[in-house]
């Protein structure tokens, strides 16, 4: 009895981990990446707030470091007539979306303990992922219309 009770145990535990492919996107991301541009689908020049952080001006040419062992990792304002210094996170990767063929992304700013000050984190669509390169989206709506924020990384 205590057998089957022990197999059941370790079926159990086994199913709720990560799949295969989220362990390996977190094998990829693993590392330092830079974002390099950040492009809007409607064209025009937006202020928009990233991240409840910064501008797209400020982000563009940040460093980004991603601990996949820990889902922690940081990210770094270079630009000098910018708020700069170094900004902690926790992030998720969740499962390929069947119907779009793309990840779900979950990034909350934290603390350097890795705590969340608001609690709050922003759903990004993981759209292309390989050594080199990612991209992250972000739908909003404005005026009731979508309006896609579109981030390019480089490693």
């Amino acid at each position: 009895m205590k057998k089957i009770l022990l197999i059941f145990l370790a079926i159990g535990l086994f199913s709720c981990g990560s799949s295969k492919t989220v362990r390996d996107s977190k094998k990829v991301i693993k590392g330092e990446w830079t974002l390099n541009t950040i492009t809007y689908n409607e064209p025009g020049k937006y202020n928009v707030t990233l991240l409840n952080d910064t501008s797209k001006d400020c982000f563009e040419g940040s460093t980004w470091q991603f601990i996949p062992n820990n889902n922690t990792g940081t990210y770094s304002i270079n630009e000098s007539s910018c708020s700069t210094g170094v900004r902690n996170f926790v992030f998720t990767i969740q499962e390929v979306n069947a119907e779009t063929g793309l990840y779900d992304f979950l990034l909350k700013p934290t603390d350097a303990k890795h705590k969340s000050v608001t609690n709050k984190g922003f759903r990004l669509s993981l759209t292309s992922l390989s050594d080199t390169s990612m991209q992250w989206q972000q739908t909003v709506y404005v005026e009731g219309k979508p309006f896609v924020i579109t981030m390019n990384f480089n490693k």
